[in-house]
């Protein structure tokens, strides 16, 4: 089934759209969960939730890419889980990539402007810069697993994810945006 055809499903109101949903996209959403909860019963209890954030949101929204969309508030569902579960003991790493993330973008929710423009902004890196910068600030993959999956030292990375944030934070400066 395409994305059209499940949007079209919630837009109906038809309960087949979750389950469309699930078979389409759930691995997907698993993953994203896992990937910040590390706990595959908060991973479950957070794609359930993600599934009813998307029933009802979808009308009126209509996602361009169901699979971005549903990533999306996935993630941050399982961030804001992750930090509910963990008030007292923070994962040093995860919120360590937050707060450097937070120092190049504007505090802004759900901008479409700054969202085309970070869009726009990825689309022209180097495919090793992209793929480190989504790793650690989408996937919340720690510095050392991505040293180790691209053959690099840790001080590499973390260098090359300076410099592209950096380079995200004069690219928004340049089209209007200060932090």
């Amino acid at each position: 089934m395409t994305d059209q055809e499940i949007i079209s499903l919630y837009f109906a109101r038809d309960e087949q759209a979750i389950a469309e949903t699930s078979r389409v996209y759930g691995s997907m959403c698993m993953s994203t969960a896992m990937r910040v909860l590390d706990s595959r019963p908060d991973a479950e209890e957070c794609v359930s939730d993600a599934y009813l954030k998307a029933w009802n949101s979808i009308p009126p929204e209509k996602p361009r890419v169901l699979g971005a969309f549903l990533c999306r508030i996935t993630r941050n569902l399982a961030i804001t889980r992750y930090r509910a579960l963990h008030r007292h003991k923070r994962n040093r790493d995860l919120e360590l990539s937050l707060s450097e993330l937070a120092e190049c973008i504007p505090a802004a929710e759900e901008d479409d402007t700054l969202r085309d423009l970070i869009d726009r902004f990825l689309r022209g890196l180097e495919d090793t810069d992209r793929r480190l910068f989504l790793g650690r600030y989408f996937h919340s993959y720690t510095v050392r697993r991505m040293a180790k999956a691209y053959g690099m030292t840790e001080n590499a990375v973390s260098l090359r994810l300076y410099k592209t944030r950096e380079k995200l934070r004069a690219y928004l400066e340049k089209e209007g945006y200060s932090i």
